[in-house]
């Protein structure tokens, strides 16, 4: 007998489980479909982001950067530690618990919301008049209708052709987050979040990190300004950065792998290293959501086709996060959950791609939030631009960390801000002023003119905005 209810999510990464509470809190009887477990194999919702992605990611940056600091930083504030030695069973063994006390948050908060939790595979069987059955392939085959369904289904990480993952020397995300010792030489192929990420947490315990890609440019996506200054970073940490490079060959074997590639120059080389991540973006999951039973439009990435709203082309069915257009970024992924979710009561959710956060958690931490000096260029746009160096800052040089600058571009006729770009401290947390600024269509002057606490970082970004109109007070 099938289980009826008003709106089914299927999948419980940040936008399925978030879209399952909002649902339910605007009363709405909901049920949340997720297959992944945990070592014991049970329950592990949360998806990519909190099993091998956003969250064991930093708990590994945030033990690898304390063994950094013991090793390298704690003499100049006159600590004396000895021999410093890290055991990396336990650094993954307690990554694993934050990654456990996350997954068991999140059902704590369906039983809170009254969301019905099912454990295992959801796929759609079929269409019929008025809604959907949604079939649970797990240890508890289930069948629940309804006339609303949120697909969630979060992505996959994207492999090099001809080259699998056997997460032992060819590592994806997931691998990358479980090794059990310190490679001598790792390779990294691709400098996205994810490379920069991991390389960053095992250079600090020793490996010797070379990371190969194939854009001519580090960190297109960011600031030129901005990854210059992040690229001298970790140009001077010891990470080793080829870019415009072409992989060729790869082989694997008992010693480890070898990387074929052709560098800017177009000579030959190869890389042997004892590990391999491949980090060259993620696809869509949508294999096994059983798509054509219902004639659900799939586009030629395998990405749900939606609309402004996230409606797909079927009546009651909706698509959010990875799965779909734009950034795959777990908090945009909440937000399109949120919005839906309030789309299917009636409501006008709404979610602003212009002022979507970017983070990548390296050291320095690089953020940002809408454009780009270079699209500005691009565009046309007549701005401003002010920066203001973390070198001038107080609490940076207190800190010991003065790497990297605030940047803001403003429009040159309005002073409306266009976009912030920080590489330094904290940059992760300081971000977030920028948000708000831009959300209420805030000026340059508006920033500049908020009294910011002394001493923090916060003041770095009040300085850069001053420095739009040429008038810094500390630099």
């Amino acid at each position: 007998m099938s289980q009826t209810f008003d709106v089914i999510v299927i999948g419980g990464g940040p936008g399925g489980y978030i879209a399952a509470i909002r649902a339910a809190q605007l009363g709405f009887k909901v049920a949340c479909i997720d297959e992944w477990k945990n070592a014991a194999g049970g329950p592990a919702p949360g998806g990519t982001c909190t099993n091998v992605g956003c969250i064991p990611s930093k708990a590994l940056l945030q033990s690898s950067e304390h063994f950094e600091h013991a090793t390298h930083h704690f003499a100049e504030h006159g600590i004396s530690t000895g021999t410093v030695k890290m055991d990396v069973a336990k650094m993954v063994a307690r990554k694993d618990a934050v990654v456990k006390q996350n997954n068991d948050g999140i059902l704590y908060l369906f039983k809170k919301n009254k969301v019905s939790f099912f454990h295992g595979r959801g796929s759609f069987a079929r269409a019929f008049e008025g809604g959907y059955e949604i079939a649970v392939a797990g240890d508890k085959p289930d069948t629940l209708v309804a006339k609303q369904v949120i697909v969630a289904t979060g992505s996959n990480a994207r492999a090099l052709p001809g080259v699998a993952f056997d997460e032992v020397n060819v590592l994806s995300n997931d691998g990358a987050l479980r090794l059990g010792a310190v490679p001598k030489k790792l390779a990294v192929i691709g400098s996205g979040v994810i490379g920069l990420e991991m390389g960053s947490v095992w250079r600090r315990l020793g490996a010797e990190v070379t990371v190969l890609e194939g854009l001519p440019t580090f960190l297109g996506a960011v600031d030129e300004q901005i990854a210059k200054e992040a690229k001298k970073a970790f140009d001077k940490q010891g990470l080793k950065i080829e870019l415009g490079v072409k992989v060729g060959e790869i082989k694997t074997g008992k010693k480890g792998v070898s990387i074929a590639y052709t560098d800017a120059k177009g000579d030959g080389k190869a890389l042997e290293a004892d590990k391999l991540i491949v980090s060259i973006g993620r696809v869509p999951n949508t294999i096994g959501l059983n798509a054509e039973a219902v004639g659900l439009k799939l586009d030629d990435r395998g990405a749900i086709v939606v609309d402004d709203e996230c409606k797909t082309n079927l009546p009651g069915v909706w698509a959010v996060g990875d799965v779909v257009r734009g950034p795959m970024l777990a908090h945009k992924a909440e937000e399109e959950g949120v919005a839906v979710a309030e789309r299917i009561a009636g409501q006008h959710g709404h979610v602003n791609f212009n002022t979507i956060p970017w983070v990548i958690y390296t050291s320095p931490e690089i953020a940002w939030v809408g454009r780009t000096e270079q699209q500005l260029k691009a565009d046309g746009v007549a701005y401003k631009a002010g920066t203001f160096p973390f070198l001038a800052n107080g609490r940076a040089r207190a800190l010991g960390d003065t790497t990297g600058m605030v940047k803001f571009l403003a429009d040159a006729k309005t002073d409306e801000i266009l976009g912030v770009h920080i590489v330094g401290p904290m940059a992760s947390e300081l971000i977030a002023e920028a948000v708000v600024a831009m959300e209420f269509k805030a000026s340059a002057e508006d920033i500049a003119r908020i009294c910011h606490a002394h001493p923090s970082l916060s003041e770095a970004t009040k300085e850069a905005a001053l420095a739009v109109d040429k008038r810094t007070l500390n630099f």
